[in-house]
């Protein structure tokens, strides 16, 4: 599959997301100005997963469910999480509010 620029857009943003920090979907759709387009994003990350260079496990729900997670082939999502030090309990971040890293907040647009 050939990734579009809008694609490009997104892991150039995921890129960006700090060790121990995650962020979801629609915060990305919308710092990208697409919001209510969080499946996109979703799509783009599912295609990232042969790129080491995109930390795809930083990305996750709007509720903080490990909802990308079968995409992780050898490595588990919640381990690579938990080894950046967050907590995570049946597939889900327990401190989601406190690790979240909004881009609309955190970047210039």
């Amino acid at each position: 599959m050939k990734k579009s620029n809008f694609f490009e857009d997104v892991y150039d943003v995921v890129r960006l997301i700090p060790k121990g920090k995650v962020t979801s979907y629609g915060a990305i759709a919308n710092y990208l100005g697409i919001t209510k387009s969080a499946r996109i994003v979703g799509w783009a990350m599912r295609s990232s997963h042969n790129d080491a260079t995109i930390p795809a496990h930083r990305v996750v729900n709007r509720n903080g469910f490990l909802t990308g997670k079968h995409n992780f082939i050898g490595t588990r999502m919640d381990k690579l999480l938990i080894d950046e030090g967050i907590q995570v309990k049946n597939n889900k971040i327990i401190n989601f509010r406190e690790v979240f890293w909004s881009p609309i907040n955190e970047l210039e647009l």
